[in-house]
């Protein structure tokens, strides 16, 4: 497919060294494919809310099935948090005392649906959430009628303190030594603000807190790899809020805006088939009356294409969490995506964004050395970030069926296969790294 975006490949070939490969082949070069490993279609595992089974139920099953996943953690519910929720601004009486003075309208709105929720009131961050709902529903009058309406029951002393209850049996607190240790064996975990406001309708300073504070204490547990990733609560796709998350995070479940990439999130019932797009990022909730057949359907939709990355999103798992689903469901839809995984790469949101990235702005250059094949990968997005090793497909000579391929110190030895175009050797490289030489080995 020919669009601005294509990987530039660079072909190169010298006449007269056909003899030193035993062949007069001399069209040999090198593409990026299009997945990893050569597969047909990506698949990352989303769990959203940090709830308990998540980590009890869901993560020995992904083990067992050996898939990674992205889990999206609201940080001030984990134990050893330094930030809590908070309303950033003036002293929050003094905002108070104005709704009885001024009625809610386009001047105050944000600062009052931020502190709403922050006065330490049985049901005010509840109004909170359903004023930000009617704001993003475009009912706007209505969520300003229904923060007065809020004011002026704290200001009649109608609202009562919020007591703290003990923890109930579901209700186990997480630690950063617990997401510390499911991290060194490859999952993601990604923000999710700290409180899980109804981001929108916080004014800029509140929003930035709940987005920079919850990375802090990811950056400060976790490392700079876990910041990659943020998912605004409520899935919300509001401008000023991707504007915001997207400054300090590289990439979001909500937005992911790129000129390759069609995005169709959980709402959307358009078929991902007939995008015309280089990648589809195709999102789709499993919610607790989801059928098992339908879950399998988006698979073998994904499975049957070779541009669709399907993003699955689950919250509740075994009665905890909203929306679950059983340990029993998981396991067996988990078993179906195993089961095609000659055709999926299942990774994390993280990853299959970096493939993607890198591959869209990768610059391969194919020459002959001798009688060697030597490539030669790069791209230039921050080399900080985006060291994903991607496959590359390069054509040999015919006499070659098994490669060595070496990068710096790493070597592996891989048998050439053949299509219509001839003989060839799919491999890892990683951008940057150095030229990775391709030399025959003794059959």
């Amino acid at each position: 497919m020919k669009h601005e975006y294509q990987t530039l490949i660079v072909l190169a070939g010298l006449t007269g060294l056909a003899a030193q490969f035993g062949c007069g082949r001399e069209d040999l070069r090198t593409e990026i494919v299009k997945w990893q490993d050569g597969k047909a279609a990506a698949v990352s595992l989303t769990y959203d809310d940090n709830s308990a089974n998540q980590f009890r139920v869901a993560v020995p099953l992904m083990r067992r099935f050996d898939f990674p996943a992205t889990f999206h953690v609201i940080t001030g519910e984990i134990e050893g948090s330094r930030y809590q929720g908070a309303f950033i601004g003036r002293p929050i009486q003094d905002v108070v005392r104005e709704t009885a003075r001024i009625a809610t309208g386009p001047g105050n709105f944000f600062e009052r649906a931020s502190a709403i929720g922050r006065l330490g009131f049985t049901g005010g961050f509840d109004y909170h959430l359903r004023a930000g709902e009617l704001f993003e529903d475009g009912k706007i009058n209505e969520a300003y009628r229904l923060i007065d309406e809020a004011f002026a029951k704290v200001r009649a002393g109608l609202l009562r303190r919020e007591p703290v209850s003990p923890a109930g049996p579901g209700d186990h607190r997480l630690n950063w030594d617990d997401l510390k240790a499911l991290a060194t064996q490859g999952f993601e975990f990604s923000s999710h603000t700290i409180t899980h406001p109804r981001l929108a309708v916080l004014d800029d300073a509140n929003l930035d807190y709940e987005l920079e504070k919850s990375r802090e204490d990811i950056l400060d547990h976790l490392g700079p790899k876990h910041t990659f990733t943020i998912e605004c609560p409520f899935g919300t796709e509001d401008e000023r809020v991707v504007r915001h998350a997207l400054a300090l995070y590289p990439a979001s479940r909500n937005r992911l805006p790129e000129p390759f990439l069609e995005e169709l999130d959980r709402s959307s019932d358009k078929d991902p088939a007939i995008s015309s797009k280089e990648y589809v990022q195709w999102q789709r909730g499993a919610l607790t009356a989801t059928p098992m057949s339908q879950m399998k359907g988006w698979v073998d939709t994904v499975a049957g294409r070779d541009n669709i990355w399907l993003v699955l999103v689950f919250h509740g798992v075994d009665g905890i969490g909203w929306e679950p689903k059983t340990g029993a469901e998981l396991e067996e839809y988990f078993g179906y995506i195993k089961s095609l995984e000659s055709r999926i790469w299942v990774a994390t949101f993280q990853d299959v964004t970096k493939y993607m990235r890198e591959r869209m702005q990768g610059r391969v250059t194919t020459v002959r050395k001798g009688k060697a094949i030597e490539v030669d990968l790069r791209h230039d997005l921050s080399a900080e970030i985006y060291d994903l090793p991607l496959t590359l497909r390069t054509d040999v000579p015919s006499g070659w069926p098994s490669v060595g391929v070496r990068q710096g110190d790493r070597t592996a030895n891989v048998k050439s296969a053949r299509d219509n175009r001839g003989p060839y050797v799919t491999y890892q490289a990683t951008p940057n790294a150095g030229p990775v030489t391709l030399t025959k080995r003794p059959n």
